[in-house]
C-alpha cells in the first residue's frame, strides 16, 4: 500500500456509538432483505448501454434510503444543470444513495471495487469512473477522465476525503480532483451529509469505517430505529470564482462542514495544533473553517505541490 493513501482513524470500537433505541428483530430482517431487494430490481431493470432517466434514478435512491428505514431531510438550493462536480463529506455507504438522490452522477470508485462480484459489475455498469490509489502516476489521467466528463455536460459525485469517517470528525478534501473542474470550466456544488436520531442527536451508527464490514454496517442501520439522514445542498461555486485548486478545495471543504452538526472531537484521534500562515489574500477564517483546520491535524500545514499532497 502507497503512504500518500487517504485514511482515516475512525474505527467501529472507537466511533460508533448507540444513539437510537433498536428495532425489533423481525422489522430489522424485513429492511435488510427489502434493501437487498430494492438495489437488486434496480440494477436488474437498468438497461445495459442505455441511460436512465433522472427522476428514476432520484426515486431509486431516496427508496433504498427509505426502506433501510431511515427518514430523509434535502434541504439547500438546487442543482445547476450541464457539467457539475458534486463533493461531500464521506461518512457511509448512505452517501453514495443520497448524492444521487440530489442529482445523478457518475461516481469516482477506487479501482479495487471493479473486481468485486457482482457490486464491480454493477458499479461499472453505472458509467462510474474508477481510480487506481496504489499508482499515483495515474492520477492526472483520472483527473483528465473527470474533466472530459464534466465538459461534455454530466454531472461526477466525488468524496474528496478518500475515506470514509465517523461523522463526529473529518479529514481534509484533497485537491486533485478540482483541477478537473478548473480544466473543464464547471461549477462545484458543496454537500454536507449528516446522520442524527430522530431527537436531533449526531448518530455514527451508519458510519462505515475502518475494518467494519458492508454487511455489519448495513445491519447496523436496518435494526437502528429512528436514524435520519439529513442532505445539505450549499451554494454551487462558480466557475473561475478561485485561480487554483487549493483555494477552491478549501472554499468546497468549508461549504460542504460549515453548518454540520458533529462535536470538536473523535475519540480515538486527538486534534493536533496547526500553524496558519497569514497572506494578503487570505480571507478571515471562520469558526467553522477553523473546526475543518484543526481536524485535518498539521499534514494541512505541511502541504507541498508534490503531487502525493494533491491527491
Amino acid at each position: 500500500m502507497s503512504v500518500w493513501l487517504p485514511s482515516a482513524p475512525c474505527t467501529p470500537r472507537a466511533c460508533i456509538e448507540s444513539t437510537g433505541s433498536v428495532t425489533a428483530i423481525p422489522r430489522a430482517v424485513l429492511r435488510f432483505v427489502a434493501v437487498l431487494v430494492v438495489v437488486a430490481v434496480g440494477a436488474a431493470l437498468t438497461p445495459i448501454g442505455g441511460r436512465v432517466p433522472a427522476r428514476a434514478v432520484r426515486w431509486w435512491c431516496r427508496t433504498i434510503v427509505r426502506t433501510a428505514g431511515i427518514r430523509l431531510r434535502i434541504t439547500g438550493t438546487t442543482t445547476p444543470t450541464g457539467g457539475l462536480l458534486l463533493v461531500a463529506n464521506h461518512i457511509s455507504w448512505l452517501d453514495i444513495p443520497l448524492m444521487a438522490a440530489v442529482r445523478p452522477a457518475r461516481m469516482l470508485a477506487k479501482a479495487e471495487i471493479r473486481n468485486w462480484p457482482v457490486a464491480g459489475t454493477l458499479t461499472a455498469g453505472s458509467g462510474a469512473l474508477f481510480i487506481d490509489r496504489d499508482r499515483l502516476r495515474a492520477l492526472p489521467e483520472t483527473v483528465a477522465s473527470i474533466a472530459g466528463a464534466l465538459r461534455a455536460g454530466g454531472a461526477v459525485a466525488v468524496f474528496p476525503e478518500g475515506s470514509t469517517w465517523c461523522g463526529r470528525a473529518q479529514g481534509h478534501f484533497r485537491r486533485a480532483v478540482f483541477q478537473a473542474a478548473l480544466d473543464a470550466g464547471v461549477p462545484v456544488q458543496p454537500i454536507g451529509l449528516h446522520y442524527l436520531t430522530d431527537g436531533g442527536t449526531a448518530s455514527t451508527a451508519p458510519a462505515f469505517v475502518g475494518s467494519d464490514s458492508l454487511l455489519t454496517s448495513v445491519w447496523r442501520v436496518v435494526s437502528t430505529r429512528g436514524l435520519v439522514a439529513e442532505v445539505e445542498v450549499g451554494e454551487a461555486i462558480a466557475p473561475g470564482s478561485h485561480p487554483d485548486r487549493r483555494s477552491l478545495a478549501y472554499a468546497a471543504q468549508a461549504g460542504a462542514w460549515g453548518q454540520a452538526r458533529h462535536s470538536d472531537h473523535c475519540t480515538s484521534v486527538a486534534p493536533a495544533p496547526v500553524k496558519i500562515r497569514r497572506t494578503a489574500r487570505r480571507r478571515p477564517v471562520s469558526v467553522a473553517s477553523m473546526r475543518i483546520i484543526r481536524h485535518t491535524g498539521t499534514a494541512t500545514a505541511r502541504a507541498t505541490s508534490s503531487p502525493a499532497a494533491d491527491a
